[in-house]
């Protein structure tokens, strides 16, 4: 009992600290026009919920390059608009100052 009870409790250890690396920390678009976006995966894994592949080799490819992704873009449901569309998540098209900080 006590090797069992041992097992669980390092089990326990380890899958906290490896969820806690999860997420990838911030990541900063540059975008001169509209100021940049700084892209938190905390809040989107941890606060939001979401798995890795929800977006990743989904949405965005992780093997490539990222391409850039423009608003308008965005504003069709690609990208960050897949989620963000007043649905999901806030709508891209209307709360510009929640993603981009001048």
């Amino acid at each position: 009992m006590k090797k069992l009870l041992l097992g669980v409790l390092v089990f326990l250890f380890l899958a906290s600290f490896v969820s806690a690396k999860v997420g990838g920390g911030n990541v900063t678009f540059e975008v001169k026009s509209a100021g940049n976006v700084a892209f938190s995966h905390d809040n989107h894994v941890g606060g939001a919920g979401l798995i890795c592949t929800e977006c990743h080799d989904s949405l965005y490819i992780t093997k490539e390059k990222h391409k850039v992704v423009a608003m308008t873009q965005m504003q069709k449901g690609k990208s960050c608009g897949a989620c963000h569309n007043g649905k999901k998540a806030f709508d891209v098209k209307e709360n510009c100052s929640n993603c981009h900080k001048k």
